[in-house]
């Protein structure tokens, strides 16, 4: 079945046919839409959940946290401000290895207010512990989401499926909508590795000791640091199990193939610019103009931000003369922040491309393709940059 819909639409489908059993919803701006469509699907019929409304974001999530300990397949969404206001429960969540899924649709922070679209609030979040995806259309949206629930059933740790507010939220395109016969047979029936049962009392999460300690049974049981070494080394894992499950995806749907870094372009380029988001598709524009040019130059988008795909990075990038890294959030005080990851990731590199950073569309501010395709022209034709820091583009005064 095709549409021509929103991508909040394309989310909410996503989460429909992945049965999902329990929603929990608050409203903010440009999420809202979304979990409004579920919560018709709910009311229809169409779709068996438990829908519960709350009265914040923090409550958001704990609602997701509890349902999941149970053994419930929980999702939620928010934006911004209200991400920020969750953070709290999104390390718990993290923490606890709960396979929740949410939606982040990005939008700028305050202060000062914005209700437009940057990438600066599920960034901020990068080091909590979740697994993050980006999209990048609204096919992505529908295919990312249910891929997400079976990532983070098989490895028991929450995923966030990121994409921009408004340029993709409110916009429609057209995209394909699975079968819920097909999405039967690709994402397994809801089962988690551990959850509370009344037949069987257990407390989760209690306070832990820094060193290793007997537990009830006489085991020896991991101590807090030893659970975070866990998570880590299962997030790190995570990247060959979303390929796997990539690979499922598009043998029963005939989509996918570049579940980590989607690349145009790139197999002879000599320059490849790098982004995330819609971004990466805007900048397609640009490249041909370039190359109609004589430029060679490429674009290469990344689709898992964390954990970081370094050997991808460095098998896609480590050829080319030059990485122009385009982004829409910067770790303040610093640069942009996928700018610096590519540089981590490079550095034990023998031959090293010469990477630059340019921060754009902060707050909404207008992405023009004519300041794109200028910026990226006078990137490839410099034989050096003048500074290692990030410039900005679009800047007023």
């Amino acid at each position: 079945m095709h549409a021509i819909e929103s991508g909040n639409f394309a989310a909410a489908t996503g989460v429909k046919l992945a049965r999902v059993q329990v929603i929990a919803a608050y409203p903010i701006t440009p999420q809202t839409p979304l979990t409004e469509k579920l919560s018709e699907y709910v009311e229809s019929g169409e779709l068996d959940s438990q829908y519960i409304p709350v009265e914040s974001e923090h409550s958001a999530l704990s609602v997701c946290i509890a349902a999941a300990s149970t053994g419930a397949r929980a999702f939620t969404a928010t934006s911004s401000n209200g991400l920020l206001y969750m953070s709290e429960q999104v390390h718990w969540a993290a923490g606890a290895r709960l396979p929740i899924v949410m939606c982040v649709v990005n939008r700028g922070i305050g202060a000062p207010w914005t209700v437009w679209n940057d990438q600066q609030d599920s960034m901020s979040q990068r080091d909590n512990g979740w697994i993050q995806l980006y999209a990048n259309d609204h096919q992505q949206i529908i295919d990312t989401v249910i891929k997400a629930f079976h990532l983070a059933q098989d490895v028991s740790i929450p995923v966030m499926v990121c994409y921009d507010g408004y340029l993709l939220s409110h916009t429609y395109m057209p995209f394909e909508i699975p079968s819920q016969e097909k999405v039967d047979s690709f994402l397994p029936a809801f089962s988690s590795h551990y959850h509370l049962d009344p037949d069987n009392p257990a407390n989760l999460n209690s306070v832990t000791l820094p060193d290793l300690r007997v537990n009830v049974h006489g085991d020896m049981a991991p101590a807090y640091m030893e659970i975070r070494n866990a998570l880590h080394k299962d997030l790190r894992g995570s990247i060959g199990v979303l390929e796997e499950i990539d690979e499922k995806y598009k043998t029963i749907f005939g989509r996918g193939g570049c579940p980590i870094t989607e690349e145009y372009l790139c197999e002879d380029a000599s320059f490849i610019a790098v982004s995330i988001g819609s971004l990466s598709y805007h900048l397609r524009d640009v490249v041909d103009t370039l190359r109609g040019e004589g430029i060679k130059v490429g674009v290469l988008s990344l689709h898992l931000y964390r954990p970081f795909p370094d050997k991808a990075i460095i098998k896609a990038l480590k050829r080319c003369e030059r990485i122009v890294v385009f982004e829409k959030a910067l770790s303040y005080g610093y640069g942009g922040m996928l700018y610096g990851d590519i540089k981590s990731a490079l550095y034990d590199c023998d031959e090293r491309p010469l990477v630059q950073s340019f921060i754009l569309g902060i707050g909404g501010r207008e992405i023009k393709t004519r300041d794109l395709y200028e910026v990226l022209k006078e990137a490839c034709r410099t034989s050096k940059p003048k500074t290692g820091e990030s410039i900005w583009i679009g800047l007023k005064l």
